[in-house]
């Protein structure tokens, strides 16, 4: 019989599982050890291992559950009681088994320590416009402020504002943790655009705004008198003298900077001219007015914004405004809604919108990163373009299934793409656009004949019968494959558009592809993904973190991802 025989030692891990159904409760773990001797008489308490403790806060640990090792033989750690280490060893692997079942606990758990508090988020609805059935309502947004000459400022005549016909011109253009979710309608055709609404004005107004995050200031018509307005689908927007925004405001400023023309400052008022890459345009000047937005618990929130009162409209604006009010902005720029948001301390500076890809449309949208999923989520870098506020990224190559194709010279900035849920259809660069064309040619035959008499898209195919969904002929086409850079030393994120994210039926029952060739929009060289290549993603453009991200979503009911589920 041995005078130094260690004491037997058991430990025994009671993990109890949350319900399938509800994993917010959490996970209860309780250890116990036991063993076969007495214990000293004169054994300090405090050394007492707990018989009984429950763990509810989960770490994460780099070591292995496989290597097991006998505290009982080796004393790694001379002075510290045996069955304490063999507790912290049972803990450690229990606490790493959590964090390998739930890692999403931990990540949210992570990120409700960086909230900052007081900040507020804002869901919107996107509600459907009912176009004009026949016309091609597509937009190409991505909104510009122009330059004109100081002959041609606005000029306020009593009450009225009143102007002299301009010049179009193009020219490059440069919290707390509340969220705002506002539902969203719409879809690519015929429509063409999807669209939420806000709440401007004392008693407060709903105004129908087309979602566009390639828009740098939110506009609504109004009547100063209007001079070219659509009937929208609401009254217009009367300013009052008091609330038109003057030259010197800041806003001001930062928007005659971005149009290169010298500001005004004994002028009462700031005018703009706004032109979109589809040569529409709209002239007006800056008001300030009431914002009212709802939490998701009810809460009332208002705040002074500034927006531009429209009242000259040119282009396919005319068309798409038939029910729609105006333009909600929301690229990075200053005089954008989610930085003017940002800057009073209302919202942490993050945009997302959810367009379902169901032939019915709709979605929604939000201001602010309560609903910003901390799992699942693809990230990219956001790239900063000089004079230019638009949500850029950079990409490696395109494919269409196992073919690349060529993007053209590196050297003309070719790389670069840019998410605009301001246009209907996604652009490719010439180069890009020919490959592609190229490649859908082993797509016609028997089943599916090219059909030059649909003037819906420049290329259709027309089937056998009549096609009701892209799903009946999605066999003949493959998928879309965008590889993005990274700089983040991981792998090249992807973004796969299957056939639903650039084929649409068109009114004859044909199927027509939604890539367009790009070469004499904006720059030539961009590329521009459009709602079509949008839908059935979540996308977050975070500008407090600098990068764009998505992730695969039915867009059907926006959660909130700001407590972790133990604490819910």
């Amino acid at each position: 019989m041995e005078s130094d025989h260690s004491p037997r030692l058991e430990g025994v891990v009671i993990i109890s599982l949350p319900p399938p159904d509800n994993p917010s409760l959490g996970k209860t773990i309780t250890a116990f050890t036991f063993s076969d001797s007495p214990q000293p008489h004169h054994q300090n308490p405090q050394e007492q291992p707990h018989d009984n403790l429950q763990i509810h806060l989960p770490i994460r640990s780099h070591l292995n559950p496989r290597r097991q090792f006998s505290f009982a033989r080796f004393r790694l750690f001379p002075g510290i009681p045996r069955k304490l280490l063999v507790f912290l060893g049972i803990t450690l692997f229990a606490f790493v088994l959590y964090a390998f079942v739930f890692p999403k606990a931990i990540e949210e758990f992570r990120r409700s320590n960086d909230d900052e508090e007081g900040t507020n988020s804002f869901i919107l609805p996107l509600y459907p416009k009912l176009g004009n059935r026949g016309q091609n309502d597509a937009e190409l947004k991505l909104g510009r402020f122009v330059g004109f000459d100081k002959e041609d400022l606005l000029v306020p005549i009593g009450d009225e504002i009143r102007t002299q016909k301009m010049n179009k011109l193009v020219s490059s253009r440069d919290s707390v943790d509340s969220s705002a979710i506002l539902p969203v309608r719409g879809n690519v055709y015929p429509d063409g655009l999807y669209y939420t609404y806000i709440q401007v004005g004392s008693p407060p107004r709903r105004y129908f705004l087309d979602m566009d995050t390639g828009s740098d200031l939110t506009w609504i018509q109004c009547d100063a008198p209007c001079i070219s307005c659509a009937k929208g689908a609401n009254p217009l927007y009367k300013p009052t003298r008091g609330k038109l925004v003057p030259s010197k405001d800041s806003l001001c400023t930062e928007i005659h900077r971005s149009q290169k023309t010298q500001n005004c400052e004994t002028c009462q008022q700031c005018d703009y001219e706004i032109q979109y890459a589809d040569h529409s345009s709209s002239l007006g000047v800056l008001a300030r007015d009431e914002l009212h937005l709802k939490s998701p618990n009810e809460s009332l929130t208002k705040m002074n914004i500034v927006f531009g009162c429209a009242y000259d409209q040119q282009g396919i604006l005319l068309n798409t405004l038939t029910k729609t009010d105006g333009i909600l902005g929301l690229s990075r720029a200053k005089v954008s809604l989610p930085s003017q948001l940002a800057s009073k301390g209302i919202i942490n500076n993050v945009v997302g919108h959810c367009l379902s890809a169901d032939a019915g449309g709709g979605g929604y949208m939000f201001l602010g990163d309560e609903f910003v999923p901390q799992t699942g989520m693809t990230w990219v870098p956001m790239l900063n373009v000089p004079s230019l506020d638009f949500y850029y990224t950079e990409i490696v190559k395109i494919d269409y299934g196992s073919s690349s194709l060529q993007l053209g010279s590196w050297g003309s900035g070719v790389r670069r793409i840019v998410f605009d849920s301001g246009s209907s259809y996604t652009y490719f660069t010439k180069e890009a656009y020919s490959d592609l064309v190229d490649s859908l040619k082993e797509v016609s035959g028997p089943q599916l004949i090219r059909d030059a008499s649909d003037p819906s898209l420049p290329i259709c195919w027309q089937a056998t019968n009549p096609l009701r969904s892209v799903a009946e002929v999605k066999k003949f086409f493959k998928t879309v494959t965008i590889q993005f850079v990274s700089k983040w030393w991981t792998t090249s994120p992807k973004l796969r558009i299957p056939p639903e994210g650039y084929l649409i039926i068109s009114g004859k029952g044909n199927v027509c592809l939604g890539i367009l060739d790009g070469s004499k929009v904006h720059d030539g060289s961009t590329i521009i993904l459009g709602d079509i290549s949008l839908r059935g993603h979540m996308m977050v453009y975070d500008n407090v973190n600098q990068k764009i991200g998505w992730a695969k979503s039915d867009c059907v009911q926006p959660r909130r991802f700001k407590s972790p589920p133990f604490f819910q």
